[in-house]
């Protein structure tokens, strides 16, 4: 027992530190680019970086997450980790800003692996749903801590070091990971070969990658209305209706439309994808607005206490859901994400800083963090036991995509803004 006790705990800690690796990547990332930029050039495709990255994880995700369902998470898990090793060592290589992109798409590939396999995993080694919950709200804190240490740790390393070693950070963290979890789990073989749905696969990708490059070059590097955009919208939709037909009549779908049957699944899709609206759009613009409109030196007093936040309502909703139905805690979740999202609208530039903070501290413990580890349990909970990997991939995907419309509609509505502020600022002085 208390053998079984050790090896558990292990596995615990190789989830922990993939995890923190994973999420870690893309804040320490943020922190450096100045100095990535400095070095090997490429300020006019810097943002790349971090695209190619969203993309290759988003698009990977729920083939991840089912082939898990088919073969084993362990197996799927350390291919994972191991692609995010190696497309570590390689941007820390980089000899210019087009190999760095290219790195990170395998970077991104071996992400979307980690997060839906590191819960799935979670909830096969406990069968309480209340002890799931719990642990799911300490992963959710892992990533929390992550967002809130990242900016600061990769400013330090990129300062006293180099950028690269930004990237050379994760190598013995994921070898930690690796190592552990190929010691302390133990699964078994499926007795049959199952069949993988390739075309659900290539569609899929075809599908996710067309509607989030889309939404990233409209308005910036193309117009709304130009054939590059357009034509990537009718791609996408293209994609996904020839994908849901080919789901519904493949042998071992890719993605297992009855799923969605369930209320508490599709709900829980639904709330997962307004979260990524609302931290997305947070995360990348409210840093804008308290430099250029409420005048702060820098940008991290406004993103911290989220972050920060975000640690506390992660852990709290974990030992609520073992007192509370799923249903009942999200309901709150929800309300005060419309709250949060009303008070956001309503900023202006003599809103208090105090009270900006104040939002930022509701957005973490009432809207972000609780759905980084309820959305997990509430879908894994509502699923036959087969389709766990892919269930967990599910939470993290409309979180993606969310996130990405979030930012694009934000992105527009600035540039609007900034364009009416120009035209009186013209009428004014002229």
């Amino acid at each position: 027992m208390a053998q079984r006790s050790q090896r558990t705990g292990l596995i615990l800690l190789s989830m922990a530190l993939g995890l923190l690796m994973a999420s870690l990547d893309n804040t320490i990332v943020s922190a450096c680019i100045n100095k990535v930029i400095v070095d090997i050039g490429g300020f006019e495709q810097f943002n790349w970086v971090f695209t190619a990255y969203m993309l290759a994880a988003t698009s990977t995700m729920l083939i991840f997450g089912k082939l898990s369902d088919l073969f084993g998470r362990k197996r799927f898990y350390l291919i994972g980790i191991g692609l995010f090793l190696i497309g570590s060592a390689l941007c820390g290589m980089a000899g210019n800003i087009q190999q760095l992109i290219w790195f990170r798409i395998i970077q991104g590939i071996g992400s979307g692996s980690v997060f839906p396999i590191s819960f799935s995993i979670i909830f096969t080694l406990f069968n309480d749903p209340k002890q799931a919950a719990k642990l799911s709200g300490v992963m959710g804190a892992v990533f929390g801590l992550s967002s809130v240490a990242g900016p600061q740790l990769g400013t330090l390393i990129s300062d006293q070091l180099s950028w690269r070693w930004c990237f050379y950070v994760n190598l013995p963290i994921g070898l930690a990971s690796f190592l552990v979890l190929l010691i302390a789990l133990k699964e078994s073989r499926a007795e049959r070969k199952p069949k993988i749905d390739y075309l659900g696969a290539l569609l899929l990708i075809v599908s996710t990658v067309s509607l989030m490059l889309a939404l990233e070059l409209g308005g910036k590097d193309y117009a709304w209305g130009s054939w590059q955009i357009v034509g990537l919208f009718v791609l996408a939709a293209l994609g996904t209706a020839a994908f849901l037909f080919v789901e519904s009549r493949a042998e071992e779908p890719m993605l297992p439309l009855p799923i969605f049957r369930s209320r508490l699944v599709l709900g829980t899709s639904i709330l997962c994808f307004c979260q990524g609206v609302i931290m997305f759009s947070a995360i990348t613009y409210l840093p804008i607005y308290a430099v250029a409109v409420l005048g702060r030196a820098n940008s991290n007093g406004i993103l911290t206490p989220m972050m920060a936040s975000l640690i506390c309502g992660a852990i709290l909703s974990g030992f609520l859901a073992g007192l509370f139905k799923f249903r009942t805690i999200m309901f709150v979740n929800m309300a005060l994400g419309v709250v949060a999202a009303i008070l956001l609208m309503s900023m202006s530039p003599s809103t208090p800083f105090w009270q900006v903070i104040g939002i930022m501290i509701l957005l973490g413990v009432g809207v972000v963090g609780p759905l980084m580890s309820l959305a997990q349990n509430a879908v894994a909970m509502s699923v036959d036991p087969k389709y766990i990997g892919i269930s967990s991939s599910v939470v993290g995907f409309w979180r993606n995509i969310g996130g990405i419309m979030g930012a694009s509609v934000m992105a527009v509505l600035v540039n609007d803004s900034l364009k009416s502020s120009a035209v009186e600022a013209g009428e004014r002085f002229s």
